[in-house]
């Protein structure tokens, strides 16, 4: 079963994806997306780290900033009995727009690297939960890369939610079921 859980900046939506994880399986494969470009953010890793380290739930963590969908694929292979988190998207997303950054069909590029992450999410047979950033509700970014980031995220966010089982939105650490929520037109 594929989660997506969604959320603004600090809104909880890591904090309750780990509980998740924690009571669909007996120990969990975390997989962290970031890239570790400054000291500030080093800090941020090492205390995520930390709490991981002292929930008491066995957590083996892989890096894996561009290969997901590599890394989704041989984990549904040989993986049985353990959660994979997937912490989280938007950095993922991120990763691959500054890779693309001056790559002439950047947004093609991007956009095949999602629908490549999209079909490994979809067949992925074990629990498999996904944390990504909702970055739609702020202002139109004044910088073209950030609006290229605004509008891939969003769509990348779309497209996860249409393959996942469940998708979860975090507001003030309160988290609300969405999926099964949604309004049909017929």
């Amino acid at each position: 079963m594929a989660v997506l859980v969604t959320g603004g900046a600090r809104s909880g939506k890591s904090a309750f994806a780990e509980k998740l994880a924690m009571h669909r399986c007996q120990r969990g494969i975390y997989i962290a997306t970031s890239h570790i470009y400054d000291e500030e953010m080093r800090e941020r890793v090492g205390l995520h780290q930390q709490m991981r380290q002292r929930s008491g739930f066995p957590w083996e963590t892989k890096e894996e900033p561009y290969a997901l969908r590599a890394c989704l694929e041989q984990l549904n292979e040989s993986n049985e009995g353990s959660v994979v988190l997937v912490d989280c998207l938007t950095l993922w997303l991120t990763n691959w727009l500054l890779h693309y950054e001056d790559a002439s069909d950047e947004i093609a590029c991007v956009t095949a690297q999602i629908e490549e992450l999209v079909e490994a999410v979809s067949s992925y047979s074990g629990q498999l939960i996904l944390v990504t950033n909702e970055v739609g509700d702020g202002i139109v970014p004044e910088y073209r890369l950030g609006r290229q980031f605004r509008d891939l995220a969003g769509r990348m966010n779309q497209r996860m939610a249409e393959v996942c089982q469940q998708v979860f939105l975090v507001t003030v650490g309160i988290p609300l079921e969405l999926k099964s929520r949604a309004y049909k037109l017929e």
